[in-house]
């Protein structure tokens, strides 16, 4: 090529590339007679050979025009017509006989011009982002199902001594648990036996260090073990739900949910309080050995080993949201268990914003009318999440602005993840929880502090707008 080739419409390709119709040519004159003189080279005229004067005829070739309406209406071009008609076996013999048409081309020209053009829309493709309802509520259950076994041993331990121990321990298991789960994700790109290998390396760190930093407000005592066993099932819970047995992980838990169901009826005594989490803690870590000896059956694949640094502000999110939620939990603990379960149907809502945003860039012809849909399926979406809040909070007397607030941030925060975006919602999520552990620190205790919900009302709203921005162009959605 001697130089570039212009792709705008109208242009020079229009010469070469566009089907040109051949100009109708005048129809000959011929005389009454129906014979036909074929004239001598050299003068004169020779026999006479008659001619055909065969009319179509219009009722079958109405017939066939309307038998054929759905193909020949979507076709573009008489050519695709004379392709349908040979393909279903119309021979030039019968075009004569039955049609009267001298051949193929011009019946279907004739067809061609009979039935109106109608183009239909292509089928609708199915949803690649219909959630699970029933896997997206019972993840929600099981974020809810461990606090069951501090149900069971609340006469065993003092609150005000041990609470701060297991609360350190938690928030460090849920940053690290943040992070690993999302490098996980990207070994299982490369392969499944690469993401066990992943989970187990990084639960068994993580449940370390997060007893380590636990033991040093602990002072050495025997509620290190507690964190301990608290770290060891969070990172064994982990791995399950990363690998999608929540069933698995339901089924280990059932001891905590049979102690709790009759508390109200039947004292279990202190030794059944101790030993029904023990043996929850001891199913869940058999389910996960489970599940990580199935991962390692599988073959190598030798995939590339994403950076460390990929994971890193998903794990300063789950910072941020753990001290953001133990901070909410301190004044209403209702309102974190309601925003716990909540995390069930937030997440089908997630996939339902991914399925409704590439419906509604299907619909969209411009890149305006898709950011005026992409905004009105983010806002339908949040708000319905937010109403599922509104009944528990007023049923537990919790404060609903505060609950709403944190619920509206940490939801646009997983969007903006679940696109692959990262830094903006960990940048705000982080400077949300600095600013609320400030503002808590320096009110008296245990009188609620004014500004921690404006602070994550602020939060909610720039991730908000960033979600818009972000997500309201067509890019993130193909």
């Amino acid at each position: 090529m001697s130089g570039p080739m212009s792709l705008e419409p109208g242009g020079a390709e229009q010469d070469t590339l566009a089907i040109r119709l051949a100009a109708p040519r005048p129809r000959r004159r011929f005389s009454d007679d129906p014979t036909l003189m074929i004239r001598r080279p050299t003068g004169g005229f020779t026999q006479r050979f008659p001619r055909s004067r065969t009319a179509p005829d219009e009722e079958a070739v109405s017939a066939l025009a309307a038998e054929l309406a759905e193909s020949v209406g979507a076709a573009v071009h008489p050519y695709e017509v004379a392709a349908l008609l040979e393909a279903d076996g119309l021979s030039a013999a019968r075009i004569k006989e039955r049609y009267g048409y001298p051949d193929l081309f011009s019946l279907a020209a004739a067809l061609y011009e009979r039935v109106p053009r109608a183009f239909p829309e292509p089928a609708a493709p199915a949803d690649p982002w219909r959630p699970d309802t029933v896997r997206c509520l019972l993840r929600g259950l099981l974020f809810a199902l461990p606090a069951l076994a501090y149900l069971l041993t609340a006469p065993l331990w003092r609150i005000d001594r041990h609470a701060p121990v297991l609360i350190v321990a938690g928030v460090v298991s849920w940053a690290w648990g943040q992070g690993l789960g999302h490098r996980a994700h990207l070994r299982l790109v490369a392969g499944r036996r690469e993401a066990t290998r992943t989970l187990l390396a990084g639960s068994v760190l993580g449940a370390a260090l997060a007893t380590v930093l636990a033991a040093f407000p602990a002072a050495g005592g025997p509620v290190t073990a507690v964190a301990a066993a608290q770290s060891l099932y969070l990172g064994a819970a982990g791995i399950l739900l990363v690998l999608g047995r929540e069933r698995l992980l339901l089924a280990a838990l059932s001891p905590l949910i049979a102690g709790a169901a009759v508390l109200p009826w039947w004292e279990p005594g202190a030794q059944l309080r101790l030993a029904l989490p023990l043996l929850a803690l001891c199913a869940t870590v058999a389910a996960a050995a489970r599940a990580l000896g199935a991962g390692f059956a599988v073959p190598a694949t030798g995939g590339p080993r994403p950076r460390v640094a990929q994971s890193v502000p998903y794990g300063l999110f789950g910072l941020a949201a753990a001290v953001l939620v133990m901070l909410e939990g301190r004044q209403d603990p209702y309102a974190v268990i309601a925003l716990t379960l909540s995390m069930g149907p937030a997440e089908w809502l997630l996939y339902r914003y991914r399925g409704w945003s590439v419906a509604a860039l299907r619909a969209s012809a411009t890149p305006r009318t898709f950011r005026f849909r992409s905004a009105g399926v983010l806002a339908l979406c949040l708000s319905g999440y937010l109403l599922l809040l509104v009944p528990p909070a007023l049923l537990t007397d919790s404060d609903p602005v505060a609950l709403l607030a944190l619920a509206a941030a940490l939801w646009t925060a997983l969007l903006l993840q679940a696109f692959g975006v990262a830094w903006p919602p960990a940048a705000i999520c982080l400077t949300a929880a600095g600013a609320a552990s400030a503002v808590a620190l320096a009110a008296p205790s245990p009188a609620p502090p004014p500004l921690l919900p404006a602070v994550v009302a602020v939060a909610a709203v720039c991730l908000a707008a960033c979600a818009v921005v972000v997500l309201g162009r067509p890019s993130p959605h193909v």
